[in-house]
């Protein structure tokens, strides 16, 4: 498994703007191949937002970021976003119980 784990400058926009934002894109996610899992990120001072991803490979978040989606972000958000890919050897779900490799 890998998380890639994207940032962007908010841009000084409000955390109730962001969650606004975000729950007007989660909907584009749910289908998309290889992701298990999005959680979308808000600084604590409200001044970069970004999303964690859990997909099945890299070549899979690969795939979704693609040079239509960096400049959607860009468009959406006001800024480049910044992508960071981790290997992601073990999973713990509490929510399920299970220790996943």
């Amino acid at each position: 498994m890998v998380v890639a784990v994207v940032r962007f400058p908010t841009g000084g926009a409000a955390p109730e703007e962001m969650r606004r934002r975000y729950r007007s894109t989660a909907p584009k996610y749910q289908k998309v191949a290889g992701l298990i899992r999005k959680y979308y990120l808000l600084s604590e001072h409200g001044t970069h937002g970004g999303g964690a991803y859990l997909f099945e490979s890299k070549d899979a978040a690969e795939k979704l970021y693609t040079a239509e989606w960096r400049k959607y972000i860009k468009d959406f958000y006001g800024a480049e976003p910044e992508i960071q890919y981790f290997e992601c050897p073990v999973v713990v779900d509490n929510v399920t119980g299970k220790i996943l490799d």
